[in-house]
């Protein structure tokens, strides 16, 4: 698994994860919030999403990060919100950059 070297916020308030392999991502923080996975915002069973993207305010901020064992990360939002755990990988796997997700030709 890639781990995190650094995490940090930037003054625009997106979220930026320096990788190990030297990879660099960097999250917009509405994206981000509306992919939590913890039981209020996707049903456990179905996975059906729960939380409406729409219910999120633009600006919502993450107040506090918290790293989770050996495997992830915790934020507290500013819309209140803070049960998510969101994995090392599924972090990796939200990644939109230019190498992550390319192109079609």
């Amino acid at each position: 698994m890639n781990l995190p070297r650094k995490v940090e916020r930037q003054e625009d308030g997106a979220l930026v994860i320096h990788w190990h392999d030297g990879h660099r991502s960097s999250y917009p923080l509405v994206p981000l919030r509306a992919a939590c996975r913890c039981a209020h915002c996707e049903d456990e069973w179905t996975g059906a999403r729960r939380l409406d993207p729409a219910s999120i305010p633009a600006d919502v901020r993450i107040l506090a990060i918290r790293q989770v064992g050996r495997y992830g990360l915790q934020f507290d939002w500013s819309d209140g919100h803070g049960a998510g755990i969101y994995t090392y990988e599924r972090l990796r796997d939200l990644c939109r950059c230019a190498a992550c997700v390319p192109t079609p030709e």
